[in-house]
């Protein structure tokens, strides 16, 4: 079974692409050291200010895919601090 954890996060002040990326790469390297996810930009590439992300984890139990993604998502929220999360789901496919 597969999960994705879609993160929608805003960067406020961000003034170019590339402070983008230097404040979102330091986040999706931890989320793949720290909770073994993989992860990569999803959307909103080409704007300065906001990006999705999305944290995909394969597993045959169901449940266990939720917390986890949930841990990772509580993490984000508490510790993020180079900008907000303005929404976050799970699907499972």
């Amino acid at each position: 079974m597969l999960a994705t954890l879609t993160l929608h996060l805003l960067l406020p002040g961000c003034a170019s692409l590339k402070e983008k990326r230097g404040r979102i790469k330091p986040l999706m390297a931890r989320l793949r050291r720290e909770f073994n996810v993989s992860v990569a930009e999803m959307d909103l590439q080409d704007k300065w200010n906001e990006t999705v992300i999305a944290c995909v984890m394969v597993n045959s139990d169901a449940v266990v895919l939720r917390q986890s993604l949930q841990t990772v998502s509580k993490w984000v929220h508490a510790n993020w601090t180079d900008g907000d999360v303005l929404e976050d789901t799970i699907e499972f496919n």
